[in-house]
């Protein structure tokens, strides 16, 4: 597959990395590209923010999740319908697993994926030694995939006077500079940036800084070297293409099971491959709001309860009865719950907010939810059922292990012991959620990709459940 195509990575967080990715898609936009973006990681955030600009939904890329050839599979997947595609990077650009390994890093899917990368460098107090800070880079991978560096934090004089030196010593571009914005910044809280939602004049922010931008990069150059990513393989797994070609699943797409997604200010960490991985194997995706609304879609096969900031609306989920008691009689009449970190919270008997008042909540999960002081189990985990889980290893048949990861400043006083999650580095281990009557509910956020038999098997679960429902009615 052909497909222009270039990474925005940086040497650390903090960098600017999501506001310049967002002013160029801006610039792009403006320009009249189709263009899809992309987040390496496992972030929910930031692809907001690339969505906000482009109105169409970013996707995330990461190759712990999916390995390289599926992580090659679904970038196609969406790149092929547009004219360009842009990659924002995480963390550092060397920075993988345990924090000693460049799997899963951007460097990682910039090599899977065959993609060109613009290191973005703050220069901020900085002349010629920031060369060295480049080199540094260019040289602890010999193929590191970076063809040049936009310099942030800096003026026009600067960039004019460092880009001869940077590209005759280095032997890569500089694709301009961006200057200090002051007041342009996205804000912070406990799991990241704020929402893009939560922010009043954000096009108008997004506007201003493409305008800025235009100025001050060589995008035409950004343009031409996008233009020259290689062709990339693209080929679909040949487990994904058997597990599509499988006549359960074309049962499946002929009953059309109704999964009911909660989706609103308080749950939105969503993955869209894992709705759309859902929706290709036959499902129909209904939205709701368990903050608005007053009961889930009567239709409802299964439900899908994503994290979020379920602990900033804790009054108001906790006010909205009617819609607590409609979840209490989904899981009565055995309708599979997947339920992930906040829609896992949701589901306690009681639950925290950030100042530490206690509201009753859905009492599917005889716990308390409570805030901690500090992150706890966080970053990547490889998800199973404990053994003695046999009852649900024969409901859930070949769906894990799957992939996931953990980051909440919350815990339970029974976070279940259904799963065992392992760090993929390091030896630690915990138990964790709860498998029952084909529900999943716990603290890891599932990417389904990582193992599609995991969304297959919950779907025909939920057919399974409804089955046993008709013929008792």
């Amino acid at each position: 597959m052909k497909q222009p195509r270039f990474m925005l990575a940086a040497p650390s967080s903090g960098s600017g990395k999501t506001m310049i990715t967002c002013g160029i898609l801006q610039i792009l936009k403006n320009r009249g590209y189709r263009v899809s973006s992309f987040k390496c990681g496992p972030d929910y955030i930031d692809p907001m923010f690339h969505t906000k600009v482009l109105g169409t939904i970013s996707r995330n890329l990461d190759t712990f999740f999916t390995g390289e050839e599926m992580t090659r599979c679904l970038f196609a997947k969406t790149a092929r319908q547009t004219d360009l595609s842009v990659i924002e990077g995480v963390m550092g650009y060397y920075d993988g697993l345990g924090g000693i390994r460049t799997k899963a890093s951007s460097y990682d899917l910039a090599r899977v994926t065959d993609t060109p990368v613009i290191l973005i460098v703050n220069a901020k107090g900085m002349s010629l030694s920031i060369l060295a800070q480049i080199k540094g880079f260019l040289d602890y991978q010999k193929d590191s995939k970076i063809k040049g560096v936009i310099l942030n934090q800096t003026s026009e004089m600067t960039c004019r006077m460092l880009t001869p030196k940077i590209e005759s010593e280095l032997g890569i571009c500089v694709f301009g500079y961006v200057p200090k914005i002051a007041d342009w910044h996205l804000e912070s809280r406990h799991l990241g940036l704020v929402l893009p939602d939560e922010i009043s004049d954000l096009r108008e922010q997004m506007q201003r800084l493409a305008d800025i931008l235009e100025k001050t990069l060589d995008i035409e150059s950004i343009l031409q070297m996008a233009e020259g990513a290689k062709e990339m393989e693209d080929d679909m797994p040949k487990s994904l293409k058997q597990l599509f070609a499988d006549p359960h699943v074309q049962k499946i797409r002929t009953q059309r099971p109704q999964i009911a997604v909660a989706k609103d200010e308080a749950f939105c960490f969503l993955y869209e491959d894992n709705l759309k991985l859902l929706e290709e194997l036959g499902a129909e995706i209904t939205f709701f709001s368990p903050l608005h609304n007053a009961k889930v879609p009567e239709n409802a096969d299964g439900l899908l309860l994503p994290g979020g900031y379920p602990e900033l609306f804790a009054a108001g989920l906790s006010e909205n009865s009617e819609m607590l008691a409609s979840i209490r009689s989904c899981e009565k009449k055995a309708i599979p719950i997947l339920a992930e970190c906040g829609g896992f919270m949701y589901l306690h008997q009681e639950m925290q907010d950030m100042e530490g008042k206690t509201y009753p909540m859905a009492g599917v999960i005889n716990a308390v939810a409570y805030r901690t002081e500090k992150l706890g189990r966080f970053g990547y985990i490889t998800l199973d059922l404990n053994e003695e889980q046999a009852e649900a290893r024969n409901i859930w048949q070949q769906g894990f292990p799957v992939r996931a990861h953990e980051f909440h400043y919350f815990d339970s006083t029974d976070p279940g012991s259904a799963c065992l999650a392992k760090k993929p580095a390091g030896k630690r281990s915990w138990s964790c959620s709860y498998a029952k009557d084909g529900s999943l509910m716990g603290f890891p956020h599932l990417y389904y990709y990582s193992n599609p038999m995991f969304a297959f098997r919950f779907l025909e679960n939920c057919m399974a459940k409804k089955l046993e429902r008709e013929k008792v009615s």
